[in-house]
């Protein structure tokens, strides 16, 4: 009987997260669309309502091929290179 440990490992080095912006005015924001059900409907509301409220310049929109899969390496690259904030959600 083989016997496989539940908490796996991972190869991925520590890294720190990036400083926050003191505030959103004048930022750019990425929204990434995971796939799901209404995942759209809910980062663009929420891309409207964060340029209402905190004059945020939200940029567009980029999707994942599936909620079960990760971005690809080349979509990471034009969200880092288009934008200061990135923002992902889950719906259904």
């Amino acid at each position: 009987m083989d016997m496989v440990d539940p908490a796996g490992s991972s190869a991925a080095s520590a890294r720190s997260l990036a400083a926050r912006p003191v505030s959103l005015q004048g930022v750019s924001v990425a929204l990434l669309d995971n796939a799901k059900p209404n995942a759209r409907v809910l980062l663009e509301r929420l891309g409207d309502l964060l340029a209402a409220t905190g004059g945020a310049r939200v940029v567009r929109t980029w999707s994942k091929p599936g909620s079960s899969a990760g971005a690809s390496p080349a979509v990471i690259e034009e969200i880092a290179a288009a934008a200061r904030v990135a923002l992902t959600a889950s719906a259904d």
